[in-house]
């Protein structure tokens, strides 16, 4: 017999999310609500094994086959009619000292609150997490008027996981469920069958997903709790002097500077970013995307050549953190157009300007960008995933 088994409540629709998924196959950043749950309880070095109570319906399905593939799950099982029958189906699969029963719609509970709960169950018999009452608790005459104010101070709303030995928690629910008693939760169960049931502090941050509202809120912090995918790409672009066109940098024209040779505007710094982003996210450079033989882009506004980048790389997902670029070049001088540049790579990537890095220096006489016969660009960019489960 194992020390210690977590029992996972998943046979729930959660009608009040309105979804057509039961709430816990719901998934947050790719990952289901009973899954992260399953995940969460084995974290703690106490729990031996999991047990997931499903729905009648959700048996035999791709449901059930993805939660036998987590490594702490030794049994999924059929619930029952209620949440008693449900708990009480795996309570009796789960054979242990000590079993801890957990709603699938907690998804955040912390390994050290589990391990919290054990301790006390096996110190005690049975244990409840529970956190104080902030707010002032008004009662209702029934009329909807204040009958009284409540003394909050011993008042305490209970959490997941509830733990007990075994043998008490299958007599206390066994006697409910014979009884044809709905307890609200299994300590109450456990109370009314004549058992001292221990409170453990329990967490703020164990929230139970219940509304949309509370949806939301699990959705953004699942993200934010997520490991951020960044990916860095390098971009070069080298012309020479020598086109017919105006000197054009950054999507800025340098009036009166001779221009640079290439099949479109011969925007080095818009190309070398370009070949940045995309290298970045995987995808193939420039010549790939505006072949040099394509007459459609003879000429071309790299600056619209750069914004269909930046449209091809949102519709695979990615987004464009920042760009610093590097301009080599004996002439012109760059300094008094930097910011002009900075704002219109900043324009065609989608960025606030205070994102985009542009800087200048010469190649100190050395080679042919030394002897003035080209400008070249370095650029640098950070791209990030911006889909959820990427």
């Amino acid at each position: 017999m194992r020390g210690a088994v977590a029992v996972i409540v998943a046979a729930g629709q959660g009608s009040r999310l309105a979804s057509s998924v039961p709430k816990p196959f719901l998934e947050l950043a790719g990952v289901s609500l009973v899954v992260r749950a399953v995940r969460a309880m084995s974290a703690c070095p106490g729990i031996e094994a999991t047990v997931v109570v499903l729905a009648q319906d959700q048996m035999g399905g791709p449901w059930e086959r993805a939660l036998r593939a987590e490594p702490s799950v030794f049994a999924v099982v059929p619930g029952g009619s209620t949440r008693m029958r449900s708990v009480l189906a795996g309570v009796t699969a789960a054979e242990a000292e000590v079993v801890l029963v957990h709603d699938a719609a907690r998804p955040f509970v912390a390994p050290a609150l589990v391990a919290a709960v054990l301790d006390a169950a096996r110190r005690h018999g049975a244990a409840v997490p529970a956190v104080p009452v902030s707010d002032t608790v008004k009662a209702d005459d029934g009329s909807g008027f204040v009958a009284s104010t409540v003394d909050r101070a011993p008042l305490r709303l209970a959490q997941t996981p509830q733990g007990a030995r075994r043998e008490v928690l299958l007599e206390a629910l066994d006697r409910a469920v014979r009884e044809g008693f709905e307890a609200t939760d299994d300590a109450q169960a456990i109370e009314r069958a004549g058992y001292a049931v221990a409170l453990v502090p329990g967490d703020p941050g164990n929230v139970k997903i219940t509304s949309p509202e509370d949806w939301e809120r699990a959705i953004r912090r699942a993200e934010g709790d997520r490991e951020p995918d960044l990916r860095v790409g390098h971009g070069f672009d080298v012309h020479r002097f020598g086109g017919n066109g105006p000197l054009v940098l950054g999507g800025t024209v340098f009036e009166g500077e001779a221009g640079l040779r290439g099949h479109s505007d011969a925007d080095v710094v818009l190309h070398a970013a370009m070949d940045a982003v995309l290298g970045a996210a995987g995808l193939p450079d420039i010549g790939h995307h505006f072949p040099s033989d394509d007459e459609a882009y003879a000429g071309a506004d790299s600056r619209r050549l750069a914004a269909e980048v930046a449209a091809r790389l949102a519709a695979g997902g990615w987004a464009v953190t920042n760009l610093d670029l590097t301009v080599v070049a004996e002439r012109p001088r760059i300094g008094p157009r930097i910011e002009a540049m900075r704002g219109v790579v900043a324009a065609c990537f989608g960025l606030d300007p205070a994102r985009v890095g542009v800087k200048a220096t010469t190649h100190e006489g050395l080679g042919a960008l030394g002897r003035g016969e080209g400008i070249a660009c370095h650029a640098v960019a950070l791209v990030r995933a911006a889909r959820a489960g990427r």
